[in-house]
């Protein structure tokens, strides 16, 4: 198992995301702290605002000692509990 697979089933609220591709241009380059999770979505905490991003819409990129760890949403569109025993 590589480290992007055993990251992408670690907690990621309270995480520093950037979102580096979207299917909205407006997302990519936006960085923020994840505030909370569901199956389908993060919410971030960008600036002084909370905004909502669909997991499915980008691909996220994570700092984790000291490595960028790059995942597709798509491969961590489920609920936070379950995606233990279902990312791939």
């Amino acid at each position: 198992m590589n480290k992007q697979d055993v990251f992408i089933k670690d907690e990621f609220i309270g995480k520093a995301v950037t979102i580096k591709a979207c299917s909205d241009p407006a997302w990519i380059g936006v960085t923020g702290l994840i505030l909370d999770e569901t199956k389908h979505t993060f919410l971030l905490n960008v600036g002084n605002q909370q905004k909502r991003i669909a997991k499915e819409s980008a691909i996220f990129e994570f700092i984790q000692e000291k490595e960028r760890i790059v995942v597709d949403g798509a491969r961590i569109s489920y609920r936070p509990e379950d995606r233990i025993k279902k990312a791939r």
